[in-house]
């Protein structure tokens, strides 16, 4: 490779980036379905449960946001 080629294949940068399209669907039914048990009254533990799944969901959503922004930059 030279040192202005992309450093990641085009026929894998495509699979990644389909791959992280399909994560980013999955994570936006996890995000809606966060959003309606969050809109319900719910005890302290619950609501603590729902806290958890909100951060490991915007957590997941940044790892693939970085993912693809790698992606972008070398491919």
């Amino acid at each position: 490779m030279t040192p202005n080629s992309p450093t990641i294949p085009v026929e894998q940068a495509k699979e990644i980036r389909r791959l992280s399209h399909d994560l980013s669907n999955a994570l936006e039914i996890i995000v809606q379905a966060n959003y309606l048990l969050s809109a319900m009254s719910h005890d302290e533990s619950a609501k603590q449960w729902i806290q958890l799944l909100d951060s490991g969901v915007v957590q997941a959503a940044g790892i693939n946001r970085s993912l693809r922004d790698y992606i972008a930059a070398n491919s």
